[in-house]
């Protein structure tokens, strides 16, 4: 990729750090009629959930029906694409659910990197695909000025195996499947300054499906989950917490990071991405005091991020269980409290 225009350099926001505001999406929304009555809607426009879920037969399955679609957060164009799969493919592991099928997005300007280099991007997004033994089988492509890439994908879901965003309940324990921090990396990669085993190291992180969520929505004391994706932890945190009428506890020294010391040395030279300061401004007020270095990982967004879960008192054995016969990290790294003045409290002690 040497002599060839690197993908990154076309990306304003990389992966999942392109996506609108909160406030923007909001401003977007509140011009659209609320959906109509639909009885078989499960899950639809009327909560922020990962998924849209409605009920099919008579055998109690659903259809899930997600997309999700980004600029590339890598420049090697076979790994943009097992990105992009993996990310709108856990979308419905979140919702508890089994991908059947996705069909591929692809904008490309095909004057600055050509039909080849799309053509692996497209590869990279089959070849996740079939490692999950679900067929890539088809998709809509344009020609324009930046490049994006992502999947639509239907799953399937028990419905009494269907986990939303908005079931936590006071006194259940949170996961978190997956380290934070790919969005300082990305944002070094493109300032040149990521260190080449770092790139590794969260390309395949990101590339990893989270389909422990289907394990997971087995469980019935997973009152909620969700997946840490461009609004970053404490984003997605508050989304829950606030259509669960809850608030939330966060241990900060629990939540994990990416390892190896390998975020210290970026946040001492201000790599930190654009987007966490646009996330901060859009929540901060609704969480307590922290740390400079403790915002720019919680407020961080991420791609391919992982499940966050909620989960009862009495099924966190379980769910430690299967997480660390998975070797998932199975620390809790805080609880779900009464709803109080600020929607997250960090805990920096």
């Amino acid at each position: 990729m040497e002599d060839k225009v690197k993908l990154t350099s076309l990306s304003k926001g990389a992966g999942c750090g392109c996506k609108m505001a909160p406030a923007d999406l909001e401003c977007v929304l509140s011009g659209v009629k609320k959906e109509g009555s639909f009885d078989n809607l499960l899950v639809g426009r009327s909560s922020k959930d990962d998924a849209a879920v409605l009920a099919w037969g008579h055998d109690g399955k659903a259809i899930i029906s997600t997309t999700d679609f980004f600029t590339p957060i890598v420049d090697d164009p076979t790994m943009f694409g097992r990105i992009s799969a993996a990310n709108a493919i856990s979308d419905v592991y979140a919702m508890g659910g089994k991908p059947l099928m996705a069909i591929a997005i692809l904008g490309w300007p095909l004057e600055k990197l050509g039909a080849e280099v799309a053509g692996q991007v497209v590869e990279g997004a089959r070849a996740l695909c079939e490692e999950l033994n679900i067929p890539l089988a088809g998709g809509h492509s344009i020609d324009i000025a930046d490049p994006v890439f992502g999947l639509a994908v239907t799953g399937e879901v028990d419905r009494a195996n269907l986990k939303t965003n908005n079931g936590a309940k006071a006194g259940d324990l949170l996961f978190l499947t997956k380290p934070l921090g790919t969005g300082i990396v990305a944002t070094a990669q493109k300032r040149g300054l990521a260190d080449p085993e770092h790139i590794n190291y969260t390309s395949e992180l990101m590339s990893t499906p989270n389909s422990i969520g289907y394990e997971l929505g087995k469980i019935e004391g997973v009152n909620a989950m969700t997946d840490i994706t461009g609004f970053g932890f404490l984003g997605h945190l508050i989304e829950m917490c606030e259509g669960s009428n809850v608030s939330a506890e966060v241990e900060a020294k629990a939540v994990p990071h990416l390892p190896n010391g390998m975020l210290e040395n970026y946040l001492k030279q201000f790599v930190v991405a654009d987007n966490t300061f646009r996330n901060f401004k859009a929540y901060g007020h609704k969480v307590s005091a922290m740390t400079a270095q403790n915002m720019q990982v919680l407020c961080d967004p991420q791609t391919g991020g992982g499940l966050l879960i909620s989960v009862a008192h009495d099924s966190v054995d379980a769910v430690v269980k299967l997480l660390m016969d998975n070797s998932i990290y199975a620390q809790p790294i805080g609880k779900c409290v009464d709803s109080c003045d600020k929607v997250v409290t960090i805990l920096e002690g």
